[in-house]
């Protein structure tokens, strides 16, 4: 393996866990999943629709997002939205977040 890809498998692991806060986070407005893609990379969560859409099917699952079908468009689709329980997991994994950022900030740099 090289070491490019060694660094990609590493900041893939890094952002898996950020990218279930920023969709709890983007689903207080509804979306649906394309939508959703383009705007997670747009702010800089680059994700592909393997990861996401069964990403957001397993959040549905554990009643962390609500969904309904829009079928006023010629194409329907499924819209999401955070629910109450995923707006209060959102809470919590933010306080996380903020937590690990402040302590990995602290910890000593390379000289």
């Amino acid at each position: 393996m090289s070491e490019k890809e060694i660094l990609e498998t590493h900041l893939q692991e890094l952002r898996r866990g950020t990218v279930v806060l920023a969709c709890l986070r983007l689903l207080v407005e509804p979306g649906y999943g394309y939508g959703l893609l383009e705007e997670l990379d747009r702010r800089g969560f680059a994700t592909d629709a393997n990861t996401l859409y069964p990403l957001l099917r397993r959040l549905e699952k554990q009643g962390y997002l609500t969904s309904e079908w829009n079928t006023d468009e010629a194409r329907p689709r499924k819209f999401y939205r955070a629910s109450s329980a995923g707006t209060a997991l959102a809470a919590t994994l933010m306080t996380d977040f903020r937590a690990i950022a402040d302590a990995i900030a602290a910890l000593p740099e390379e000289k």
